[in-house]
């Protein structure tokens, strides 16, 4: 049977058509935070099959899988690559309402044509065509991306990585600019087990000594420079919990010895730690232009069963419900407070906190970088119709969306990008459905600056590419 995916596909409105289509659908994308392996970019890796490419590594096909009664060996286990393409064919018409039903049947139409709905019927031959398409180069992992127009891609990179694949790709010529991010988590989780072992791996990426909080400092600013000199343009900090408490330099140096010796820290230290190395980090940022990025408010590792058995990441996370505002006020003024504050964009994985950090953007906005300080796209459980919209509508309610710097994918795969037009068929229906409801004039030069700049011109401003 035929996809539901027609060219007018979520276009509710004849504004709305003629947005998207002489405007939004050819642009350039920019994605800017990922989890892309760059390696394989490198490589120019074809995938082995639709399940290598679809499936490895997906905690929303996974989650899906789950609440649709797959046994974990279809999933994460040691079933076989077709097996669990299979199990994820009989889940996708369960799916209805999850942007998991429009993301499979949007990626199948752009990158393998085919145009017919999976379910466990046309599975096999779907396998088929895919597998086919994917042995070629017509879908390797660079003609993945030239595929889709994407012009820049974020990976996400820890400090003590050496970017050897990011300075490869800088020697070719390639028509898309691969840059790293800087996410320095693990060496802010002091209260973390691993803690020492990564300061060890610092000191082997900076060939230097850290037995200080003065040369852990130093260290992280050795490895800021090595990014930005191999064209990072952002840093990025996964922060479940909010943090801020004010602490000395001298504090801290006691708080970081105190963790070296192995003695316990209280509460108090670990907060004091992270603020004054959070707010240390953000003033090298600001110093190399770069954009700061919070990913903040997700629960994680929810399954202690299931996170011994598999790991991190494997679908485990939700949505936590940490309240971030006055905290998160004070972590952002100690740097603006000095004229540090970097570029900087904000993401909640709890929607309740929409209206708190668009509010909070327009704290710290200045007259030098329109947009300064971004409330962030909908992020992850919220990367939905509802989720996007109620996002745009409540960054137009209290500040400008004009200047938005748009969407983003997130995603550890090369098929996600299907994902951007999602994004920009949801903004031009938006702004559409506001000239149908008299909200705004229908003024088509206008509204196509409006498309044209959320969904490339602002990032690439933003983000000096």
């Amino acid at each position: 049977m035929k996809t539901f995916i027609t060219d007018d596909f979520l276009l509710y409105n004849e504004t709305a058509r003629e947005l998207f289509h002489n405007t939004a659908k050819n642009l350039p994308i920019i994605d800017y935070h990922n989890h892309l392996n760059q390696y394989e970019i490198l490589e120019d890796k074809n995938y082995s099959n639709l399940a290598e490419v679809w499936l490895g590594g997906d905690h929303y096909k996974w989650r899906g899988m789950r609440a649709n009664g797959i046994s974990e060996d279809y999933i994460t286990g040691n079933k076989s690559d077709y097996e669990k393409f299979l199990a994820w064919a009989k889940t996708v018409p369960n799916t209805l309402g999850n942007p998991l039903y429009h993301w499979t049947h949007l990626e199948l139409l752009r990158y393998f044509d085919i145009d017919e709905l999976l379910n466990e019927k046309s599975a096999p031959a779907i396998w088929e065509a895919a597998n086919a398409k994917l042995a070629t180069k017509e879908l390797s992992t660079r003609a993945l991306l030239k595929n889709k127009n994407v012009e820049f891609v974020g990976t996400t990179d820890d400090p003590t990585d050496d970017l050897e694949a990011h300075k490869a790709l800088a020697k070719e010529d390639f028509s898309i600019t691969v840059s790293p991010s800087f996410r320095p988590d693990k060496g802010l989780a002091i209260e973390n087990d691993d803690f020492l072992a990564w300061v060890e791996k610092l000191e082997q990426a900076t060939n230097t000594s850290v037995k200080n909080y003065e040369a852990f400092l130093n260290g992280l600013a050795s490895r800021v420079d090595y990014f930005d000199e191999h064209g990072c343009r952002s840093s990025d900090h996964g922060i479940n919990v909010i943090f801020y408490e004010a602490a000395t330099k001298e504090e801290v140096s006691a708080i970081f010895e105190k963790r070296l010796n192995n003695e316990a820290l209280s509460a108090k230290e670990v907060e004091q730690f992270k603020t004054y190395t959070m707010v240390t980090l953000g003033e090298l940022y600001a110093d190399k232009g770069w954009v700061m990025q919070f990913h903040m408010n997700p629960l994680r590792n929810n399954s202690t069963r299931m996170f011994r058995k598999i790991g991190p990441d494997a679908g485990f996370d939700s949505i936590g419900d940490n309240l971030l505002a006055s905290k998160l006020s004070s972590l952002l003024d100690a740097m603006d407070i000095n004229d540090k504050l970097p570029k900087t964009i904000l993401y909640s994985l709890n929607a309740r906190d929409n209206d708190i950090l668009a509010a909070m953007a327009g704290n710290f906005q200045t007259d030098e970088i329109p947009g300064k300080v971004q409330f962030g796209t909908a992020w992850w459980f919220n990367d939905t119709i509802d989720g996007m919209e109620d996002q745009m509508k409540t960054l137009a309610n209290m500040g400008l969306i004009s200047n938005f710097v748009g969407m983003l994918t997130d995603s550890r795969s090369f098929l996600s990008f299907p994902r951007h037009e999602y994004f920009r068929r949801i903004l031009c229906n938006l702004l559409g459905t506001w000239v149908e409801q008299g909200k705004a004039p229908k003024d088509m030069q206008l509204l196509e600056t409006y498309v044209r700049n959320i969904c490339y011109n602002n990032a690439k401003r933003f983000f000096t590419i």
